[in-house]
């Protein structure tokens, strides 16, 4: 990759950032949190990290406050005066209402499907700051209607607004609960041997235990209005009451979870790390692993009718399943120049399409006629 991968749905992570200002607020006049977008004059090549439809135009958001615009996919231009140049990795919206949100904790809002922006939350970090807390990311964000949402991000970063994002809530998710284990700290022994010794940890000294404070990388929703959040090393939340209240499980995996979604019912879909993908019908109480024919990580995913999906990742990686009784079909995705680029986000358009999103911007991927 020849751009500077912050995120791409997670799996890489610069952080930056959390002071909570209210709208209209400013900082200091080269902290990114509080400088307008970069202009571009061809933004769907830049580094495009999630994107929504929103009433019936598309909207991207990526590097350095990019938020692009469509109404059919093809041609994009550049949101004006968007009010920060900090990477933006999430988009929500409700109607015309469009949140998008990233690094230096940043949250910027448009009641106009994304013709005009204002920032509701930026969260820089500074040299004298002596909260470890300051300098979080947020990476998703989800919201149930126009004035209740939520945005999560790094080191258990859990926030709610029920005010439509003009004032945001921190709330704290418990530290372990049914099938979770207390975390355990790290201790790595420094071998006392004489220097001309191998220097090799043994693996319990390598071993890790759970996080207490995961990163979490994704929030969703599913028909029967039960949230489900997925992380680091397996981390998962759940909750049964709007976010009043939740309760921590785990995946039969140890790894990270970039992504979920939800359809109707209790089911859900999480994958991430080393294509690992795992399916639940109970909202995550308990989890059936999916087989997804690839060993990239997977970043992104849309979700359609009857269970259906495309999920998107490294090296191009483009699956999709039909129905949520079949199995996954794979393409790739290639550039003009060959490259098989990182995806981080995938929307379907009309002609048995997807639109896909990542380090070289926007692409269209046909997909095949499904057999019968």
């Amino acid at each position: 990759m020849s751009h500077p991968c912050p995120r791409l749905r997670a799996p890489l992570l610069v952080l930056v950032g959390a002071l909570a200002l209210p709208t209209g607020a400013t900082g200091p006049l080269s902290d990114p949190a509080f400088l307008p977008a970069d202009v571009t004059r061809h933004g769907e090549g830049a580094l495009l990290l999630d994107a929504g439809l929103v009433g019936h135009a598309y909207v991207a958001v990526g590097e350095r406050g990019l938020v692009l615009l469509s109404g059919d996919g093809q041609a994009w231009r550049q949101a004006v005066r968007v009010p920060t140049r900090s990477t933006l990795v999430a988009i929500a919206s409700v109607g015309d209402s469009v949140w998008a949100a990233g690094h230096d904790g940043v949250i910027v809002h448009s009641s106009n499907a994304g013709r005009s922006w204002v920032r509701q939350r930026a969260a820089p970090w500074t040299a004298d700051d002596a909260d470890p807390a300051h300098g979080t990311p947020v990476l998703d964000l989800l919201f149930v209607d126009a004035r209740h949402g939520f945005a999560i991000g790094a080191y258990s970063l859990l926030l709610e607004t029920h005010d439509g994002g003009r004032t945001w809530v921190t709330q704290t998710l418990p530290g372990g609960g049914d099938d979770t284990q207390a975390a355990q700290p790290v201790v790595l022994a420094v071998p006392t041997a004489p220097a001309t010794a191998d220097w090799v940890f043994s693996d319990d000294q390598l071993e890790l235990g759970d996080e207490s404070d995961p990163h979490l990388n994704a929030i969703a929703r599913t028909g029967s209005g039960g949230l489900v959040i997925v992380g680091e090393r397996g981390s998962v939340y759940r909750s049964r009451d709007d976010g009043a209240t939740w309760v921590r499980g785990k995946l039969p995996y140890n790894g990270s979870m970039f992504g979920v979604i939800g359809w109707s019912g209790e089911h859900v879909l999480a994958f991430g790390m080393r294509g690992k993908v795992f399916e639940s019908r109970d909202l995550g109480t308990s989890w059936t692993a999916v087989e997804s024919g690839v060993a990239t990580a997977l970043m992104g995913a849309v979700a359609l009718p009857e269970g259906g999906a495309v999920l998107v990742g490294a090296d191009g990686v483009v699956l999709r399943r039909d129905r949520g009784d079949a199995g996954f079909r794979r393409l790739t995705h290639t550039v003009r120049t060959g490259e098989t680029p990182t995806l981080a986000a995938a929307l379907p358009v009309a002609g048995n399409a997807v639109l896909v999103f990542g380090d070289r911007g926007v692409g269209r991927v046909a997909m095949t006629v499904p057999a019968p």
